[in-house]
Order: C-alpha cells, then structure tokens, then sequence
C-alpha cells in the first residue's frame, strides 16, 4: 500500500527582492511530488524584508501557500539566524519533504538545518521522485559522478534535499492560481545575538553571455589542450554563444572561471545545439547537458563514451579539427 505524503515545503530564495530562478524550478518538482504523493499540498517558505510582493509569483508558480516571514533582521542572508528562523518552522508546521537549493546559500542553509534536526540531507540531487510504495527517492551523482545512487530517508523527518539549478523545468506562470498566504514571525530571534554581522550582498557577473542563456554551447575537454583553447573562444563568439568545460579543463585552468563548467559540480544547461570537443563523455559531464536539443561531439577515441549521447559524431584530432572548422564557421557567417 503506498503511503500517503505530508506537505512538501520549498524554501524559496531570494537576493534584493527577486527570486532566485532555481526556486521556481524547484515548485514545479514539489507541485509533482505532492500530486504523486496523495495529493499533498505545496508550500513555499520565503523569507527576507519587504519582500511580500514575491508570493504573488510564487503562487502563480505553483505554491498552494506562502509562509511569509518579512522582518528587517532577516533583509541579508545570515547563516545562523535564517537557521533558527526555519528550523522553528520546521518544528511548528512538521512538513513531509523540504527541498532547498544547491546554491552557495542553499546548501550552507540546508546542511545547518537539518543538523539541528537531526535528520538526514541528500545533497546536490540531479533527480527526485516518489516509488511505487510511495517513498521519497532522491538521485545523487556518486563514485565522482560515475554512477546515480538512490536516497531514501525511512525513519527521520522531514526529508530534506537540495537540488542543483537547472535540473527541472521551470513551471508556466498562471495568474489565475490562488493560494494562502500564512504570516509568521521571528520570535525565535528575540534577545538572540549573532556573533556575525551580514554587511552587504556582492555578486560577481562573469563576462559575456551566461552559460545557461546560450542557444549554442561549445564544450572543451581534456583533449583541447591549452594551445587550442582560444579557438573555442573564438568559436563561441562566432556562433554568438558561450563557452562551457568540463572538471579536467577547469583545473587545469584553461576556463575561465567555474561559471563556466556544465556537470554535477557546475551547470546544467539546456542549449538547441551543444558542440564538444575533447569531452570523454563522462557521468559527471553528461549529467549537466543530457537534455540539450542537438548534441554534437568530436574526440579522437572512437570508443568515448560521449558518442553514445551524441546526435552526431566526428572522430578526429581535436587540435587539428578546430582552426579548420573555426575557418569554415567564419568563411559561412562573413566573420
């Protein structure tokens, strides 16, 4: 007999009054889960300083309701007192499933939550589901992204995970959906003093076009070499796209940046044509543009793995392929 869910809760973040990307993505999954799990309904849990107006969007994006908490104390995020903050909640309201995300804020979040909860996080999850007895499974990459592996938290509640940008789909926008907004408060904060003091909010933007806005992704691997790493800069820039790596080319320096890797550690992106060159084809990368419209791949090993996700392939010396195709892209676009 399968068993019947609780609520599923989605911790919604936001920086500046706007919503991360990676919530909305995250509402849709919890909309599916609580559908699969008896009907279950659908919270968002959103906190910050004047910062109301956001449940409009996320009940337009699935939430059934909003758990608001709007407090000047919590304006920045800070560790420590957004912990305490939810784990009340937590406590109070005893949702079934909590989902958070794997970003640099989202995971600190998480692990120290469910600490205090003592129960178990599964995290950097690239999949999550519910089985045929009606148990929450949350897919992680394992053995360096080698392998999926299946999570299950039988005993301990609530089930907590974070999940990766880009893995899911973002829901359509319907501004016809009502919900609940629930307003709650930080008294769990009274006469508490933090011994850290969030100052401001810094965010770097690398430069040109992001890796997950690109209709054209073209992926460099070990095979590129450093030598022959300009042409796929070059590349990129001529089919107006971006440059993505894999791990290898990201520690050995040759990206620029960890923006710019695709994979279980880095993004997951989701162009009309992704074009590899020098990729093994490995888990861990293939995770990250499985879901890309037209895969091309070139790579000297006839036998890489990367062919089999591969719309089409070429085998060929990587080195000695890109000034030549470089050559032809520009000779056909007038660059």
């Amino acid at each position: 007999m399968r068993k019947q869910l609780g609520a599923v809760w989605v911790i919604a973040e936001q920086t500046g009054g706007r919503l991360a990307e990676v919530s909305l993505e995250l509402l849709g999954k919890a909309r599916e889960l609580a559908a699969l799990g008896g009907g279950s309904h659908t919270s968002a849990v959103l906190m910050g300083s004047e910062i109301r107006h956001l449940s409009e969007e996320l009940i337009a994006c699935g939430a059934d309701q909003v758990i608001l908490i709007d407090d000047q104390r919590l304006e920045l995020y800070q560790n420590d007192t957004y912990a305490l903050v939810l784990e009340a909640l937590i406590n109070k309201h005893q949702p079934e499933i909590v989902l958070c995300s794997a970003s640099y804020c989202g995971s600190e979040l998480s692990a120290t939550v469910a600490a205090k909860l003592e129960t178990g996080l599964a995290a950097h999850c690239v999949d999550l589901h519910i089985n045929n007895r009606g148990e929450f499974v949350q897919v992680v990459p394992a053995f360096g992204g080698m392998v999926l592996g299946d999570i299950l938290c039988p005993k301990s509640r609530p089930q907590m995970a974070s999940v990766k940008p880009g893995m899911f789909q973002k829901p359509d926008r319907d501004t016809t959906r009502t919900g609940k907004l629930i307003k709650e408060t930080v008294a769990v904060l009274e006469g508490y003093k933090s011994p850290l003091k969030a100052v401001r909010v810094v965010q770097g933007q690398p430069s040109g076009l992001p890796l997950e806005e690109a209709e054209t992704v073209v992926a460099g691997g070990w095979g590129v070499g450093a030598d022959a790493w300009c042409y796929l800069e070059q590349m990129a820039e001529a089919l107006e796209g971006a440059v993505g790596c894999n791990r290898p080319a990201l520690d050995e320096g040759w990206a620029k940046g960890e923006h710019a890797m695709i994979g279980t550690s880095g993004k997951t992106i989701r162009p009309q044509v992704y074009i590899g060159f020098g990729v093994s084809g490995s888990a861990h990368h293939v995770v990250g543009m499985k879901d890309s419209g037209v895969v091309i791949n070139i790579n000297k090993d006839p036998q890489a793995p990367v062919f089999q996700v591969s719309d089409y392939g070429v085998v060929a010396d990587v080195k000695k392929f890109l000034p030549v195709l470089l050559e032809k892209i520009r000779e056909q676009r007038g660059k």
